[in-house]
């Protein structure tokens, strides 16, 4: 028992400081997304649909290499893969296009993060900075239903919406990161 809440510690003493270097790394990068908005809006684009010209393949691959389990499966990474490609297309046929899908994928990601750090700090009474988690998850989870519901059409609006909304959520986790290692110091 003391080996497990041996490791517990040491894993609570890294989960602080992976808060914080996230928080800057996100600070770091909305700041560059405002200081260049239409490099980075183009940078991104391009990013943006080559990888989904890359899994877009792979995934169709897979789909008939991998050993799955069910013809369900196989169809549903096909399906999936084929979707990838050719929203990866679309994304170098038209800026404005490749700009809205990327709205849409980080406001579905900024929503799926949002509800899991929610979730995971709302259960668990225990968890060092919790209030900073839950917090943190429900500005996540609004920022990218906001993005969803009201995708911008202008590159350097989203890009200064992204560039504020990273600096905020990466505040807020080195906020998190701050109060998970102050919870930890006053617990030892």
């Amino acid at each position: 028992r003391s080996m497990t809440t041996s490791v517990g510690q040491d894993l609570v003493k890294h989960l602080w400081k992976t808060a914080v270097v996230s928080g800057v790394l996100a600070v770091i990068v909305g700041a560059v997304v405002l200081i260049w908005p239409q490099i980075t809006v183009l940078v991104a684009a391009y990013a943006f649909g080559a990888y989904l010209l890359i899994s877009g393949i792979a995934q169709v691959v897979f789909a008939f290499t991998l050993p799955v389990s069910s013809a369900g499966m196989r169809v549903l990474l096909f399906l999936t893969g084929v979707i990838s490609f050719v929203l990866g297309v679309l994304c170098f046929k038209d800026e404005l296009n490749s700009i809205l899908l990327l709205a849409i994928w980080i406001g579905v990601g900024w929503i799926a993060q949002g509800i899991a750090g929610t979730i995971t700090a709302v259960g668990d009474k225990e968890l060092p900075g919790r209030g900073w988690q839950i917090f943190s998850g429900i500005i996540s989870t609004i920022a990218g239903i906001v993005l969803i519901v009201y995708p911008i059409s202008s590159i350097l609006t989203l890009t200064l919406v992204v560039g504020i909304w990273l600096i905020v959520i990466g505040v807020l986790q080195i906020g998190s990161g701050i109060g998970i290692r102050s919870a930890t110091k006053s617990s030892a």
